[in-house]
């Protein structure tokens, strides 16, 4: 049978340069106290011998300290990429982990198996966790014992040390906006709720487990109260967070036989960016015909024609509050919520001058050039909620 050669150890590598462990061992950790003649004999030594370095897990094991954050989701590792809320929050992270010298890990795997295996072994101070309705990973991070602290959470467990925003006061800000303007005739286009198709009745928003869009339902009916309006008389459309669905959601609402609404308010940008596609593409004016606002505040709403009116989450806040979590061992006390700010930009407006009951002012002429949109709306993400 053959055997299995001794792998090549740093007192091998010390004893080959003629030198003590401790000295070989300065080498590779601390190479500003050895001469450099010495860290020259050593180093050759161990390119004969093979050696490729001191265990990075023994190293970190005897420091204490990784100086690393890991980033879970239990989205697949594409998602940190493609998603653009999960694009903006992880460009914070990583500037604000760079700013601190500190490394970043993403941890990312669809199965459960797997995402346990990853955060079991994966070698950092502790963990950001982007939960959106997977209290599992709060479990599997718990069991690890490192500090974490969760993102999106889907509990209101006082135990769970989490960085949150208030989406009850950013919707009920955005609402408010459309009223003040003078409308009265809304649409809510949400996600989360069911199947992610078709219309909602107000118990089925208030019964999905998302909490982040409860919140925001909450805080868009909470506005539409002030001004009398029921949540009953709020057409509620879920979508999956993507064009087909919101181009499903979009013809109910403009196609059908009721009065289409004057304002509609998107629970995500990438729904309002998909609702501005639609709309342009059928020769409805925005804001003239149709105000839009969504919710977010994703690079991509800066840049679409007309600029998308929405609501800002403090990305750079979130990552300053949760990096310094982990590094600093300053954990959250419960959930800790952050307020958001509304942006206005070009696609709210006041409502139309209508010069019959339940006509549009919408060019379908053929020649009308389309507006340009600039979505980015490529994949079929839920990382917003």
């Amino acid at each position: 049978m053959k055997r299995t050669p001794n792998p090549i150890r740093l007192r091998d590598v010390a004893e080959a340069a003629g030198v003590s462990q401790g000295t070989a061992s300065n080498v590779f950790n601390r190479p500003d106290l050895v001469r450099e003649e010495v860290r020259e004999r050593v180093r050759e030594a161990a390119r004969v011998l093979g050696y490729a370095g001191p265990s990075p897990k023994g190293r970190l094991l005897r420091a204490g300290k990784a100086h690393a954050i890991g980033v879970a989701a239990a989205e697949p590792l594409d998602y940190f990429f493609a998603d653009p809320w999960a694009r903006r929050l992880m460009t914070e992270i990583a500037s604000v982990c760079h700013a601190r010298g500190a490394g970043l890990a993403l941890v990312s795997v669809a199965e459960d198996h797997g995402l346990a295996w990853s955060i079991e072994s994966a070698l950092v101070d502790g963990f950001l966790l982007r939960c959106g309705g997977r209290e599992l990973l709060v479990e599997i991070a718990q069991r690890r014992g490192l500090p974490f602290v969760a993102l999106s959470l889907d509990t209101s467990e006082p135990d769970v040390p989490a960085v949150d925003i208030d989406d009850f006061g950013g919707a009920r800000d955005a609402a408010r906006h459309l009223v003040d303007l003078g409308h009265r005739r809304f649409a809510i286009l949400g996600i989360g709720v069911g199947d992610g198709s078709g219309r909602s009745t107000p118990d089925e928003v208030r019964a999905t487990r998302f909490v982040n869009v409860r919140e925001r339902a909450r805080g868009y009916w909470a506005a539409l109260a002030e001004a009398g309006i029921k949540d009953t008389d709020v057409p509620f459309l879920s979508t999956r967070n993507d064009q087909a669905s919101v181009a499903a959601a979009m013809e109910a609402l403009f196609e059908g036989a009721e009065p289409p609404p004057t304002a509609v308010l998107a629970m995500s940008d990438l729904v309002a960016l998909a609702a501005l596609d639609w709309l342009g593409a059928r020769g409805w004016h925005v804001p003239s015909d149709v105000s839009v606002v969504g919710f977010d505040g994703v690079p991509e709403a800066a840049a679409a024609i007309p600029a998308l009116t929405t609501v800002e989450q403090p990305y750079r806040q979130i990552a300053e509050r949760s990096v310094r979590a982990i590094l600093d061992d300053d954990l959250p006390v419960g959930r800790e919520v952050l307020p958001l700010r509304l942006l206005v930009r070009d696609s709210s407006g006041p409502p139309p001058r209508r010069t019959e009951a339940g006509a549009d002012s919408r060019d379908t002429s053929p020649d009308r050039p389309k507006p340009l949109v600039a979505t980015g709306l490529g994949v079929s993400v839920t990382g917003e909620v």
